[in-house]
């Protein structure tokens, strides 16, 4: 029987082909979405940490706003695109995983952490880590929330 199918797919990620309904490869026009939005993101997270630049043996502070005005800004996206608005093929990709995808860094976070503990500021390292992880968890459903607050656009979309 397998695992339950939901409305965006079977519980767990189940689909093959890359994620997408049907499979396959994404179109010119989804991909160009994508790097447009990564564009556009990437852009704007170098600008913050340009604006912001890291200390030694301090806490990162333009990784961390990036990753959790990105968390918070990822649970509203969703929502809103999602189950707020009539669906559209270009505007998920270009602002979820091209904006915020290259707005947010996993890749950073990850090193600055390893870079404070092998300096010898574990406690900064895995004060910064936990906390990020708690606060970005707690604002993408803050995220969330706030967009259950927009009001529906469309008549299909789910209450």
């Amino acid at each position: 029987a397998g695992p339950p199918v939901g409305r965006w797919g079977r519980v767990g990620g189940g689909r093959v082909g890359g994620g997408r309904p049907g499979g396959g490869r994404a179109s010119p026009g989804v991909l160009a979405a994508v790097a447009a939005g990564g564009m556009v993101g990437a852009s704007a997270r170098y600008g913050l940490a340009q604006a912001i630049p890291a200390r030694p043996g301090g806490v990162p502070w333009a990784t961390l706003g990036a990753n959790l005005a990105g968390s918070f800004l990822l649970g509203l996206v969703l929502v809103v695109v999602l189950e707020r608005f009539p669906p559209t093929r270009h505007l998920r990709p270009f602002l979820a995983t091209g904006v915020l995808g290259a707005f947010t860094t996993m890749s950073t976070f990850q090193v600055e952490i390893a870079l404070l503990i092998r300096d010898g500021h574990a406690t900064t390292g895995l004060a910064y880590g936990l906390g990020s992880l708690a606060a970005g968890l707690g604002l993408a459903y803050a995220g969330v929330v706030a967009g259950r607050l927009v009001p529906l656009r469309h008549p299909e979309a789910p209450r």
